[in-house]
């Protein structure tokens, strides 16, 4: 759900994280949608329902001829940018964003069933609003609030590290972050176009592509729209996702003038504080032990469930409880003091600062973010390649397609051609395979991505070339790594729930390393390139694996597939205008956030992911930069301990044993913990999937009935609140400057 960690149970669950690189399914969450679903239809007839199939909609819902409406596609935008804004602010504090299918299913549904009965006969805004235009509003609410990942990893981590000279600032480069940010946000949506048979029809059912979130928004957008039962359960949803939502706004903004009390509580300041000062309760306060009352992260475990924030919880232990300070005691590592020459405050350290690398000895949180990237990479890596079949299939199918397309062509002008004639022939269609349910004027047409796609690469190759100075071969590469890296993040998404965007950026990244090394590129040039390559490999699979999830919600609802295209490409256009601009709202009001000289003062963003991404940038093209060799040991050793897992549960845990995966450790949250330098994100997510498992338990029908929209209110809440936060700050009548700090560790939280 991260930086680029993108959680998708859209609410996120965004995205994308959503938030976990998963390696196995979480326990408890919309993952456990099963493939035969039993759907109460009456008080006494129960039918099993064939998830891989379109869903059964509701005999007296009248025909819906045009589902993409004016009205569908505005709202769906402006939910979206709600979302995006949000994404923005939570990436940068905590390097999570989250996705807005479910936020823009169930908010669209109020506003477009308010317009259907109060704009009766009025073009435009009245008139029928069905299930098909609902998931027209979440598709175009999908695009507009993607492709934050960029703007809350590689673009500040290039200001940081001084790539565009020192004293560079992002507004006075707007017009190529614009540019930037128009390649990766269509690449994806180009690129990934031809594979929705494959994905969505051809072999879902084969590879068990349940895709849980698109899945679950879809039976919530039928669900709805199931006649009076159904319209009377889709008030109260909204009622509570709006109450939730403004709630968690709320105490956002007010929360900022007295942050030690309504926001974080740092106990063991309080601690140190009432017993006279003494050293040990200050100790644990440095490695982040506070307990922070975030409604976003709260949200986010009631999504996620108990496995992944469990495993979460345990990698903060391990890495903040644990290994930090064993690292530090044997000289390993080192702390730096915060106010060494107050001998109350003297024992106050930070070890998790990323400055002067390669002068001294690093940081606790140096050390960790190579066993943390190693087991992201070797766990998701493994999961792709224990599905070689898939890949091999999916460029069959791919190759064929193409084939065929052009022999059809061929054969329209009067030509033949044996070899397309040969290979495009497509694949006998299996016993339980599907026929595409869209006619073939309802899909996207092959010259549609193909013009789309060339396109977009060559305005790519020249906008890499002059902007960013990159080689036209390199942004080639680029692309291809980012086409790769969305197989891997859809097929392991479609199953578990959760894309590994982290892996698929840090993966590109140390390819790019290899790439530049010894091509005569200067250390800030080569860091430039390594970071854009990166942020076009996970922003292209960012949105590819968005449109996929959209593409499957529209397959279970039934609406045109060309439609809901147009819908997201609409809601992207909006998102790549939207998200530059709202990032340099945010770093005007923040300079902390891309400054290296401000990057560690008092700063209310931690910019985990930033700060990560310009380590890895460093450690691959900065000779003076090592990654110290205990480090680089134990990465190995956990990389192939994730590795074996994954071949144990695919391979061993089978049949009668399945059952034995929910207590797998989740390498991918607890590998997380060790990347992002934050316990207190773990506190609040274990807090969150404790209320959702005890609501399950205890109440199954309320929590079908408002948990998700619950979740997705205190998400979306919460972010919008930090971009009133940032305003405030422009304004200079922020909580750290007309507020208290009251309760904070040295008066600053």
């Amino acid at each position: 759900m991260a930086d680029d960690e993108k959680q998708t149970v859209h609410a996120t669950a965004a995205g994308t994280v959503h938030p976990f690189a998963e390696t196995n399914p979480p326990y408890e969450t919309a993952g456990d949608i099963k493939d035969d679903l039993k759907i109460d239809v009456s008080e006494d007839v129960i039918v099993d329902e064939d998830l891989y199939r379109p869903l059964a909609m509701d005999a007296e819902l009248p025909f819906e001829g045009n589902p993409l409406t004016f009205r569908a596609v505005i709202t769906g935008c402006i939910l979206g940018s709600l979302v995006s804004a949000s994404n923005l602010y939570l990436g940068l504090k905590t390097g999570f964003t989250f996705g807005a299918s479910m936020f823009g299913a169930i908010f669209g549904y109020g506003i477009l069933k308010f317009f259907e009965k109060s704009g009766k006969g009025l073009p435009i805004i009245g008139g029928f609003f069905g299930p098909q235009e609902n998931s027209i509003v979440q598709a175009a609410a999908t695009g507009a609030g993607g492709i934050a990942g960029i703007f809350v990893a590689g673009i500040p981590a290039m200001y940081q590290l001084e790539v565009f000279g020192p004293g560079a600032k992002p507004k006075d480069q707007i017009g190529a972050i614009f540019t930037i940010t128009i390649v990766c946000s269509f690449l994806g949506l180009f690129f990934v176009t031809p594979l929705r048979k494959f994905f969505i029809i051809h072999v879902a059912r084969e590879l068990k592509l349940m895709f849980p979130t698109p899945t679950a928004v879809a039976l919530t957008i039928r669900s709805m729209h199931a006649g009076a039962a159904g319209s009377v359960a889709a008030v109260k949803k909204l009622k509570c996702l709006g109450l939730a939502f403004g709630a968690s706004f709320i105490h956002r903004v007010v929360s900022y003038y007295a942050i030690g009390i309504l926001y974080d509580w740092h106990v063991f300041t309080w601690i140190h504080i009432w017993s006279g000062y003494t050293s040990w309760a200050l100790n644990i306060e440095s490695w982040g032990w506070y307990f922070e009352w975030t409604p976003a992260f709260i949200g986010s475990g009631i999504l996620i469930g108990l496995n992944p924030a469990i495993s979460m919880f345990i990698g903060s232990l391990l890495a903040w409880g644990l290994i930090g300070p064993l690292l530090v005691h044997y000289g390993e590592c080192i702390g730096l003091q915060i106010a060494p020459d107050d001998p109350q405050w003297d024992s106050y350290y930070t070890f998790f600062s990323l400055s002067k690398l390669g002068e001294r000895t690093p940081s606790p949180r140096y050390w960790l973010l190579w066993p943390g990237v190693m087991v992201m990479v070797c766990a998701s890596m493994a999961e792709l390649l224990i599905q070689y079949k898939v890949i091999w299939i999916g460029f069959k199918s791919l190759w064929n397609q193409s084939c065929n397309g052009i022999n059809t062509r061929l054969v329209a002008r009067g030509k033949t051609n044996a070899f397309f004639a040969k290979h495009g022939q497509l694949r006998v269609k299996g016993e339980d395979e599907i026929e595409d349910p869209a006619p073939k004027e309802e899909q996207v047409q092959a010259w549609m991505w193909i013009v789309g796609l060339i396109a977009t690469v060559v305005i790519g190759m020249l906008i890499f070339q002059f902007q960013w100075e990159m080689h036209p071969g390199l942004t080639i590469l680029s692309c291809v790594l980012a086409f790769l890296f969305s197989f891997l993040a859809i097929q392991i998404g479609a199953v578990t729930d959760n894309t590994p965007l982290t892996a698929a950026s840090k993966a590109t990244q140390l390819v790019f390393g290899a790439a530049t090394s010894g091509a005569g590129y200067s250390v800030l040039h080569a860091q430039k390139l390594n970071l854009v390559a990166g942020g076009l490999a996970s922003g292209g699979a960012d949105v590819a694996t968005s449109l996929v999830g959209d593409f499957r919600t529209g397959f279970l609802i039934g609406t045109s597939p060309i439609k809901q295209w147009i819908a997201q490409a609409m809601g992207t256009f909006c998102a790549v205008w939207l998200a530059p601009g709202l990032f340099v709202l945010f770093t005007s009001a923040y300079p902390c956030i891309y400054d290296p000289n401000l990057s560690e003062e008092h700063c209310p963003f931690a910019v985990p992911s930033v700060t990560a991404w310009a380590a890895v940038a460093r450690a691959v093209t900065d000779p003076k930069v090592k990654i110290p060799l205990t480090s680089g040991i134990f990465s190995i050793v956990m990389g192939v301990v994730s590795i074996i897992q994954v071949i144990v549960r695919h391979y061993y845990l089978v049949g009668h044993r399945e059952k034995y995966r929910d207590w797998l450790p989740n390498w991918g949250a607890i590998a997380l913990s060790w990347v992002i330098p934050a316990p207190v994100f773990a506190n609040a997510a274990l807090l969150g999937a404790i209320i959702a498992a005890l609501w399950r338990k205890y109440d199954m029908r309320t929590w079908d009935l408002y948990g998700y929209a619950l979740a997705a209110g205190f998400i979306a809440g919460e972010g919008l609140g930090g971009v009133v936060g940032a305003i405030l700050t422009l304004a200079g009548v922020d909580g750290y400057t007309k507020g208290t700090q009251i309760a904070c560790p040295l008066n600053e939280c």
